[in-house]
């Protein structure tokens, strides 16, 4: 049964040191945007009975950038990440994947933090609350078996973020509040390859800001969705290169859509020094056929999301090389 909204607490707190304090309470759950977390309530997937509004938080809706890096609060709304000038100078791909999320009046409200910290989706837990019971339940909602990997042992429910694949291959760091204090870890460290328990955030830590060097080299996204507009990707992907001489200097490939978080391509080292050429472009694409692991989480079936996803890399690094 679904918490009814009369029995649900709503706090608005006017710092993250507040808002961090009320975490303590039992089935507290931040909101900002509200954009995934309502829907799940909706669906009786989430049952929070306290909500801390993090809207009068105005540390958390910062955008600050010196000659050291750029500082964006995890509360900036993804539609400031799209007309930020200063973003889409030094990082373009940034605005970019912003722009891809959903529809204007989603971006409007939905915040960096929220994309960064979105609930994984799977056919099989995003659905009414009668349709999941007649299905057994799953694993991740109150079941004991994943529909999708029936003789396995963890949830394969994937992550679906845009931003994470970019601010990977940006290298990225990602600075959390909570009750022992603040910490800042690369942003591959928020995540874990597990659908049901895919962030590695404490009880009561919040994500309060991204934080991007400026030295950050060339970067594109780009993903695949059935529909051109609002959908989560079925396949996403995300390539940063660096050229020097005609040769790769470096290169990052981020996934998103696929495994149940996203991915920074392992691998990628070997490249440097080499030219972009076919023999290279084959070996983008053998990487991340090989690493990618989608499952029947979608409606479309995981081969075809795996060879998409190597394709929209095989062109990005070509675009990238041209450039």
């Amino acid at each position: 049964m679904s918490v009814a909204l009369a029995d649900i607490q709503v706090s608005q707190p006017a710092s993250i040191e507040e808002a961090v304090a009320l975490a303590s309470a039992p089935d507290a759950r931040y909101i900002a945007g509200g954009t995934d977390l309502l829907v799940n309530m909706r669906r009786g997937i989430a049952q929070p009975r306290r909500l801390i509004d993090l809207a009068r938080i105005e540390a958390l809706k910062t955008i600050a950038i010196d000659a050291k890096g750029a500082v964006i609060g995890a509360g900036v709304e993804l539609a400031r990440l799209v007309d930020s000038d200063e973003i889409g100078r030094l990082f373009p791909a940034v605005a970019q994947a912003a722009a891809t999320i959903a529809a204007p009046g989603h971006r409007n409200v939905a915040t960096l933090g929220g994309n960064l910290c979105l609930d994984t989706r799977c056919i099989y837990y995003n659905q009414s609350e009668w349709w999941r019971r007649s299905n057994g339940w799953c694993l991740k909602n109150r079941g004991d078996t994943c529909h999708v990997a029936p003789q396995g042992e963890r949830c394969h429910a994937a992550f679906s973020g845009d931003l994470a694949p970019v601010l990977l291959v940006l290298g990225a760091q990602v600075e959390i509040a909570g009750p022992s204090g603040r910490r800042r870890i690369p942003l591959a460290g928020l995540y874990v390859e597990d659908g049901r328990a895919h962030l590695t955030l404490a009880p009561g830590e919040l994500l309060v800001a991204v934080h991007l060097p400026v030295s950050a080299p060339v970067a594109a996204y780009e993903k695949v969705r059935a529909r051109g507009a609002i959908d989560y990707p079925l396949a996403g992907v995300a390539a940063a290169l660096a050229m020097k001489d005609g040769r790769v200097e470096s290169l990052r490939v981020g996934l998103t859509g696929l495994n149940s978080c996203p991915l920074l391509l392992e691998g990628t080292d070997a490249f440097a020094g080499r030219a972009v050429d076919e023999t290279l472009l084959k070996e983008v694409d053998r990487l991340v056929q090989h690493q990618s692991q989608p499952m029947r989480t979608t409606l479309a079936v995981a081969h075809y999301r795996r060879l998409a996803a190597a394709a929209v890399a095989r062109r990005l690094v070509q675009r990238l090389a041209g450039a």
